[in-house]
């Protein structure tokens, strides 16, 4: 097996070729169509038709509901009564020794001057 390659690769990459390649025909095509002018088409009659009657249904005779008993809740509890609870103390961390700030290495800035050569032919 020397061919490793998918034919689904391939077959993506025609797709994506022939799309670019037909790309400026789309635009021409669109430019014709902006610049058309479609005939004017006479409004389409809509038939009218009767609205229809639905019969009156009777009204149920719904029975009364009977009154729902009031309820009572019991009092809230006093909240201002509720002690705060008390939060242990938190050990102090211990303190760490300042560590020395590292030293980097410095690199010359590279001189403004430099001529580099222009990829156009002027």
């Amino acid at each position: 097996m020397s061919h490793s390659q998918h034919p689904s690769v391939l077959l993506m990459l025609s797709v994506v070729t022939l799309s670019l390649m037909s790309g400026s025909k789309i635009v021409a095509e669109a430019r014709h169509l902006l610049e058309t002018t479609l005939p004017e088409l006479p409004k389409p009659e809509f038939l009218e038709l009767p609205k229809p009657e639905f019969p009156e249904l009777p009204k149920p005779d719904l029975p009364e509901l009977p009154p729902f008993p009031k309820v009572e809740l019991p009092p809230l509890p006093d909240v201002l009564s509720v002690p705060k609870p008390e939060l242990p103390n938190v050990p102090e961390l211990p303190h760490l020794p300042d560590l020395p700030k590292p030293t980097f290495t410095t690199i010359s800035a590279l001189p403004k001057d430099i001529n580099f050569p222009s990829l156009s032919p002027s």
